[in-house]
């Protein structure tokens, strides 16, 4: 489903849009009180229902949506609260996400079966029954000469479908849970999709492929835009896999242009804090690996660290110290210039979470997804096509933008050790996908990937295919291909950004790498 467009993806667009709207636009708070009523209506106009059993029920997950655009909590179902209950804690330039991030709007949820393996009408009931011979449990009989499950005995296996010559045989899972390579998505009482936030690492791949767009992360593009408002100076800062995804043909220029009309103060590349990224990952592989522990892992991406916190506690201090690009990119902002803030736009719902972690709330002010950003830039009626191409001074190396696709960061990281040490040998492994990566670290617990650097993404692809893009993931990859053969460096090693290094931390001659995250 995924880079297609399709009716929730415009619900989305739609929401992002006017919320992005109001908040450039309203300034009383009985205003915005008013216009939370009004939104549904407008997103949702005409009197017939379009996509779901009643039009009520469409502008009921509307309101729910307009809540969560806004950093607002789902209401309860079973109060009568108001669309705008809460709104004064929203109406203002500094809110942190609210746990949970991720939500499930209940009234929007199917309550799609859990897994299952079913007979469709094509069964043919062939003298062969190879899905009978195949069962380990004899769940499978024969009926008025077609193939029965009984599904008391199936183990969901799938032996049966992979044995049926007609495919009659199919094998169902409700598609946020299978998403989640977590396993955190389960049924409540009445069958609509629950999550479990213990297991839960806000990676966002099941709101992306819910068909019924009944899973929502909160946004905080209301609070930006009035920091904005407020005469803040707000830093954007973005992240590498930007490239395409407002347009084949919009230059990163032109978003740079687009992002002043938007009210940012700058725009600073996110792939700079990876080149530097990169430098202090090789430095603290070669420095750790094998002497003092028997493998390392990467940190970009906060849900596979996260997961991997979880799931392999024993793990914990392989993981790399070094602070992610965001952070990093971030830090070295807020050092130049003390008074502004950050808003990062990437990719990532689960850089949201990290974001709202205590020891990067100072760094990081606001994180957009790239989709709720072009509903920033619908709500101001920017036309590309109408914007000059400028030089958008964007420096960073090669390696460094290639941090947004699957193995990237490995490879920038092998590209600095070996320039450091071009004698050592250096063994990479990198997974993408929670599952993936999972697989991984129980190959490495058995030693196999002892001197390995290992990197994990929890996003299948990379970051190009993150639950906040707007391309398909494939033309990400390709154009991401492109924006790196356009940089002008080949190594990180070569950024002038290594200059400012010693603005990052409060002793750089004597920092300590543990303390630093």
């Amino acid at each position: 489903m995924r880079g297609i467009y399709t009716p929730v993806t415009d619900i989305r667009r739609k929401v992002f849009t006017e919320v992005a709207r109001m908040a450039y636009e309203v300034n009383e708070l009985s205003d915005y009180e008013q216009l939370m009523r009004e939104l549904p209506f407008k997103i949702i106009p005409g009197e017939e229902k379009s996509l779901r059993s009643s039009i009520f029920l469409e502008r009921a997950i509307i309101s729910e949506r307009v809540r969560l655009a806004m950093g607002m909590s789902l209401r309860p179902l079973d109060e009568s609260v108001p669309a705008s209950e809460g709104l004064e804690h929203s109406v203002i330039a500094d809110k942190y996400y609210e746990p949970p991030l991720i939500n499930v709007i209940k009234f929007a949820c199917n309550a799609c079966p859990e897994k299952v393996i079913k007979v469709t009408a094509m069964c043919q009931g062939c003298l062969a029954h190879p899905c009978q011979e195949v069962c380990p449990k004899h769940a499978i009989s024969f009926r008025n000469g077609k193939s029965h499950i009984d599904q008391s005995l199936c183990v969901k296996c799938g032996r049966c479908v992979n044995s049926c010559p007609y495919s009659a045989i199919v094998k169902t899972e409700r598609p946020c849970a299978a998403a989640c390579g977590m396993g955190a998505i389960h049924s409540d009482e009445h069958g609509r999709a629950e999550i479990d936030y213990d297991k839960c690492v806000s990676c966002g791949m099941c709101l992306v492929n819910c068909p019924f767009g009944a899973i929502v992360d909160k946004g905080q593009i209301f609070q930006l835009i009035h920091a904005i408002k407020k005469g803040e100076k707000v830093i954007a800062i973005i992240a590498p896999a930007f490239w395409g995804q407002f347009g084949e043909k919009v230059t990163p220029g032109q978003i740079l242009t687009a992002m002043k009309q938007l009210g940012f103060e700058g725009l600073e590349e996110v792939a700079v804090g990876a080149d530097l990224c990169a430098v202090e990952e090789a430095e603290e592989f070669m420095e750790h690996v094998p002497a003092r522990q028997p493998f390392m892992a990467t940190s970009c991406c906060p849900a596979w660290s996260v997961m991997a916190k979880k799931e392999f506690p024993g793990f914990a201090p392989y993981i790399s110290m070094t602070m992610t690009p965001m952070v990093l990119t971030a830090r070295l902002q807020k050092r130049k210039h003390p008074d502004c803030k950050i808003a990062f736009i990437g990719p990532c719902a689960a850089k949201k979470l990290e974001a709202s972690r205590r020891s990067v709330r100072s760094e990081v002010d606001f994180v957009l997804t790239f989709e709720e950003l072009r509903g920033m830039f619908a709500a101001k009626d920017i036309d590309f096509s109408q914007i000059p191409d400028t030089e958008a001074h964007y420096k960073a190396s090669a390696p460094g933008v290639g941090f947004a696709a699957s193995g990237g960061v490995a490879k920038a990281v092998e590209k600095v050790i070996q320039t450091k040490n071009p004698d050592r040998e250096v063994k990479t492994v990198y997974a993408a996908g929670l599952r993936a990566c999972r697989q991984m670290l129980r190959v490495a617990r058995s030693g196999k990937y002892d001197g390995y650097l290992l990197e994990g993404m929890a996003c299948p692809g990379g970051c190009i295919a993150g639950a906040g893009t707007v391309q398909p993931p494939e033309k990400s990859r390709r154009m991401l291909e492109q924006y790196e053969a356009r940089a002008a460096l080949d190594n990180p090693l070569d950024s002038e950004y290594m200059e400012d290094i010693e603005l990052l931390y409060e002793d750089p001659e004597n920092w300590d790498r543990v303390s630093r995250h």
